[in-house]
């Protein structure tokens, strides 16, 4: 299997336009040229019947969140909720860079979407953030008939750094007396305590997400501590992965995290969690970022709003 066409282009695209590695540019300009990057490959925005942008609770003073509504409910009637956390290593990303995907995830899902603004890194090391989408899914909870859903129909996901932090949440949730999540929708999670497999060794370079970027998304994460014995930091190592909630996991070919996404669905069917794999063998990390500019993506997309739509019903 050779890259994905559509995703080739994008490749030499970046290349051509020789970035910097984040290391070598100051935090802000890092943060903005992942929204230009975002912008550039998926421009349009997607219509969407209500949106709203508010604050909730949380363990360090108020959260900012971005609700989505696919349609008014009528008298009676209740969604189901995804608790959308974004990637971008803990350090980048925002309601922003990810308010496309939300917007079609939230109409091909039929379901009501809330994207956690959580605490970034360096500013705010772990646990800052995953303690930020603990109590972000718990409001959920308390809060559903508020957003017109439905508080035993909660699902949880995100992309990459946002799928590790999914993770954390479904741990958590079991270990804590809910809430009772119908599925973790974790794409190209990085879940592992280090950085060691195969998939690291061969796709770290020229693939989009590169060794390099990913070394100081963890000098920013861990703030220089040894958290490799952490669950809460590399669900993968968690003793007990049983009675966790359902798991579709999809990964990317050309991902230097894709072994990461099969191992955590080896050891979740290891323990008696239903957990689908899916492997986009042509593409690239943040792919499902791409609507515009791939095909892939945009069966990604159709097939995880699938999947919401039939966990949530």
């Amino acid at each position: 299997m050779t890259v994905d066409d559509d995703l080739q282009k994008i490749l030499e695209m970046i290349a051509a336009a020789g970035r910097l590695p984040y290391r070598e540019v100051p935090l802000a300009e890092a943060r903005a040229g992942y929204q230009v990057m975002v912008s550039l490959l998926d421009p349009e925005e997607e219509p969407i019947h209500r949106t709203q942008d508010r604050t909730i609770p949380g363990p360090a003073g108020e959260i900012p969140v971005r609700i989505y509504w696919p349609r008014e409910t009528v008298l009676g009637e209740s969604l189901g909720i995804f608790i959308f956390l974004h990637g971008g290593g803990f350090v980048i990303g925002d309601l922003d860079t990810h308010d496309p995907l939300c917007r079609r995830l939230c109409n091909r899902g039929g379901c009501i979407v809330v994207s956690v603004d959580y605490r970034l890194a360096p500013e705010h090391p772990f646990p800052a953030g995953g303690q930020d989408c603990i109590a972000a899914m718990q409001w959920c909870a308390s809060n559903a008939m508020e957003l017109g859903g439905d508080s035993r129909r909660l699902a949880i996901g995100g992309d990459s750094a946002g799928g590790n932090l999914s993770a954390v949440c479904a741990l958590y949730a079991r270990d804590n007396g809910g809430p009772d999540l119908k599925l973790q929708l974790l794409i190209y999670p990085g879940v592992a305590p280090r950085m060691d497999s195969p998939s690291h060794a061969a796709f770290g370079d020229g693939y989009l997400l590169t060794r390099e970027n990913m070394d100081w998304f963890m000098e920013q994460y861990t703030g220089g501590r040894d958290l490799t014995d952490d669950p809460s930091f590399a669900p993968l190592i968690a003793s007990d992965h049983g009675n966790l909630a359902p798991a579709e996991i999809i990964v990317a070919g050309y991902d230097p995290l894709r072994d990461e996404g099969i191992a955590y669905a080896d050891v979740l069917t290891a323990a008696g969690v239903r957990a689908n794999l899916v492997n986009y063998e042509g593409a690239v990390h943040a792919f499902i970022q791409f609507h515009g500019s791939s095909a892939a993506c945009r069966e990604a997309v159709e097939h995880c709003g699938t999947v919401l739509k039939q966990a949530l019903a």
